[in-house]
């Protein structure tokens, strides 16, 4: 593997986290909504990622695959005066759980900044390998 191909490997790997930092954010940002433009409870999104050819033999990126919908049933509260209580007077809120949302929301930072992290290191080895050629 090339020392350029490090680049485009981490490169599609920062762009993968990026979009999970963003799912994530949309989950979070709807943890306690009751309904949505539809009438229905928010439902949590997940991603997938897949694995890419990246142009040259034995390497490879990643990219997302699909963006899914939780079919988790959305959590229930009783409240009878709430205008989107149903016969029974329940509420169903989202089916996101803002716990397991963070530990997503940290895992998807931590490896953002090591795929930072490998291409600062391929960039001051190529400076230096360039440096020892002068």
């Amino acid at each position: 593997m090339s020392m350029f191909q490090i680049f485009n490997v981490s490169g599609s790997a920062i762009s993968a986290q990026q979009q999970r930092l963003n799912v994530v954010a949309s989950n979070l940002a709807n943890a306690d909504a009751v309904a949505g433009p539809d009438g229905q409870a928010y439902k949590a999104r997940h991603i997938h990622f897949q694995t890419e050819a990246m142009g040259g033999p034995g390497s490879a990126g990643v990219k997302v695959q699909t963006i899914t919908e939780s079919d988790a049933p959305g959590r229930r509260v009783f409240s009878p005066q709430h205008p989107s209580a149903d016969e029974q007077g329940y509420v169903t809120h989202s089916n996101v759980n803002p716990v397991e949302e963070m530990v997503n929301m940290i895992s998807a930072s931590r490896s953002y900044q090591n795929n930072v992290e490998v291409m600062n290191t391929a960039k001051s080895l190529m400076l230096k390998t360039l440096q020892m050629g002068q």
